[in-house]
């Protein structure tokens, strides 16, 4: 099974979440005042816009993100991690955690981890260069 496939079965199994949803959810986290314009986040989870919109709508259905014109130019869409998307993120934090050890760092070396690291690192400085 691939890695992102696992991860994102645990994810679902016991939050009913999927990775993706997840992976929203913790870029609006990390936000000021948990919201971001939708195509910025787009280009964060490096997704397209239009699975961008379904995830959305499917979370906004749910309580955990909601959707408003940006104040600033009114064309743009702002999309706001909700309280409760706060509460669900902080209880499955800890489990994908526990997942990706068990799911990725289980799985190599010491040394092979460390050049994961190095890798992604670098992958992440050339995204937003």
């Amino acid at each position: 099974m691939e890695v992102n496939e696992a991860l994102d079965r645990d994810l679902v199994q016991t939050h009913g979440l999927s990775l993706n949803e997840y992976e929203v959810m913790v870029v609006l986290s990390e936000q000021p005042e948990r919201r971001i314009r939708m195509s910025a986040l787009a280009e964060e989870i490096v997704n397209s816009r239009s699975r961008l919109t379904h995830t959305i709508r499917r979370m906004e259905r749910r309580g955990l993100v909601s959707r408003e014109a940006c104040a600033d130019d009114g064309r743009g869409v702002n999309c706001i991690l909700t309280d409760e998307g706060y509460a669900v993120l902080e209880r499955a934090a800890p489990d994908h955690v526990d997942s990706v050890r068990r799911n990725i760092f289980d799985n190599i070396t010491a040394a092979e981890a460390r050049s994961l690291g190095a890798i992604l690192g670098k992958l992440g400085e050339s995204r937003h260069a």
